[in-house]
């Protein structure tokens, strides 16, 4: 049998951004975008420092939606679907290939302390396809640490650092919105950080008014657009946050009665993780075991196949 904390399995429901900061930002000025930028952020700084029972599954499915942005702003056709594929169905310790290496960068940053040295900024330049000598990295650096040094507004200071790399190299632009989560994450002292920003590149947030061309990093107009998409992806984040809260909460109160050896490293992976192949094998479970439990998870309605296949598939919270 598996036995549960009953705090872990019962969270209180996670918080909200309020209705009056979603309020349209076509026409507030940087001030006000800030204002409101602050107000979604506090909301969402709770959920930051929460240890969940399903924080890693919430930040991996971030992490998932924020490569799916970036496949569009590579000029690449994976899609979201394709990009849980290509990382949970590749041979173990196979090349995820370009999209796969992508996403491996949003997962990194999901799960590991915000923190920036030269040596994890080259792994992380080399999964988004870029080249950068040492010099400019540790140059990167040490323009992180002087704005973090600063104590910038945490929306302005990752407007900040996204419009530097930008002008260092116009080609980088998944860095700069990379670096711009971490230090958003650095700015709010958050254990984590969490992967929003780049999910919201192509929505009104960094449209011009009158639909226009999409703000990039640096131009007229970019700290405002900032402050608007923080609004909106800490309130995407938040929504998503109470869906996995109530399917986990269900997940939970039904594990215990789960018989199946080894359904307890099962149960922990898809807390943590944004999806688990549906012929996992464990050395508590084989192939055929792993099938039969998820089925059994699936007809309890506690997890979700996310592939839409008879075969191959994925499950997940």
């Amino acid at each position: 049998m598996i036995r549960l904390d009953p705090a872990i399995a019962s969270p209180a429901a996670p918080p909200t951004v309020p209705a009056w900061a979603l309020a349209s930002g076509a026409a507030l000025n940087e001030a006000d975008a800030a204002f409101q930028a602050g107000d979604a952020l506090g909301a969402l700084d709770t959920l930051a420092r929460a240890e969940r029972s399903w924080a890693g599954a919430w930040r991996q499915r971030l992490a998932v939606r924020c490569a799916g942005a970036s496949m569009r702003l590579a000029g690449r056709a994976e899609d979201e679907a394709a990009l849980r594929d290509t990382w949970h169905l590749r041979p173990a310790g196979a090349d995820p290939g370009p999209a796969g290496a992508i996403l491996g960068a949003w997962r990194q940053l999901a799960a590991q302390p915000p923190v920036a040295n030269a040596e994890r900024l080259e792994k992380i330049v080399d999964q988004l396809g870029l080249h950068w000598d040492g010099a400019a990295l540790t140059d990167l650096c040490t323009e992180i640490e002087e704005l973090v040094r600063s104590q910038r507004t945490a929306p302005f200071a990752a407007a900040a650092i996204a419009a530097h790399v930008v002008a260092m190299r116009p080609d980088a632009e998944l860095l700069a919105w990379w670096l711009a989560d971490l230090l958003l994450a650095q700015a709010l002292r958050w254990p984590r950080p969490l992967p929003l920003l780049v999910n919201q590149v192509f929505s009104s947030a960094f449209r011009a008014e009158g639909g226009g061309k999409r703000i990039r990093p640096g131009e007229k107009n970019f700290e405002r657009a900032v402050c608007v998409a923080l609004v909106q992806a800490a309130a995407e984040a938040c929504r998503l946050a109470a869906e996995l809260s109530r399917r986990a909460e269900k997940l939970l109160a039904v594990a215990p009665k789960l018989r199946a050896k080894g359904a307890g490293d099962v149960i922990v992976l898809l807390l943590n993780e944004d999806a688990v192949s549906g012929s996992l094998v464990t050395k508590n479970l084989s192939r055929f075991a792993a099938r039969r439990l998820f089925e059994r998870l699936q007809q309890l309605g506690v997890v979700r196949e996310l592939s839409g296949r008879p075969s191959f598939r994925l499950f997940g919270l």
